[in-house]
């Protein structure tokens, strides 16, 4: 995940990353001083180093927009293994994407990269009835997985469009 966002950042190769503790929380190896640990640390640094700081938010808000949602990601999408965890997770997003094209309002930020990273597998296993049901959350998904150089090497969701009116008339 963070060697996909390294080289979404455009980032040279070299950064070499590691494991700690029972959660497997990501660790970053540093040449000058200790390691970093924790996915937001290590994405948040990714981001500074690449001189893309406007994808940790431009106003002092939407920085706590993007905060929150990076926080939501570690502490409640890593976490939820349940199927009910997985529908909170899912209408949560569902009702806050209601009005909002990416997760801090109107623009692309590492919330939407990391969030939908940790979705991808959860939206691969929906079927077509659990996608419409998540109507927001499907919209925002399948925007953030055509972004450019997003996705990746990960597999492409498929969302059927329902036709509201056939070319037979």
């Amino acid at each position: 995940e963070l060697e996909r966002l390294e080289r979404l950042l455009r980032l040279p190769r070299g950064h070499k990353y590691g494991v700690r503790g029972p959660r497997k929380a990501p660790v970053l190896q540093t040449n000058n001083g200790p390691g970093l640990t924790g996915l937001m640390t290590i994405a948040a640094h990714l981001v500074k180093q690449a001189k893309k700081d406007q994808l940790l938010g431009s106003t002092v808000e939407e920085k706590a927009v993007v905060q929150q949602w990076l926080e939501y990601r570690v502490t409640r999408v890593d976490g939820g293994s349940t199927k009910e965890d997985i529908r909170t997770i899912l209408k949560d997003l569902n009702i806050h994407l209601e009005d909002k094209v990416y997760l801090a309002g109107n623009s692309f930020t590492l919330a939407d990269i990391l969030m939908y990273y940790g979705l991808h597998h959860i939206m691969v296993d929906l079927t077509v009835q659990e996608k419409e049901k998540y109507l927001n959350v499907s919209r925002w998904f399948n925007h953030i997985q055509h972004y450019p150089g997003v996705r990746q090497h990960l597999s492409h969701v498929v969302f059927i469009k329902n036709r509201l009116y056939s070319s037979a008339h």
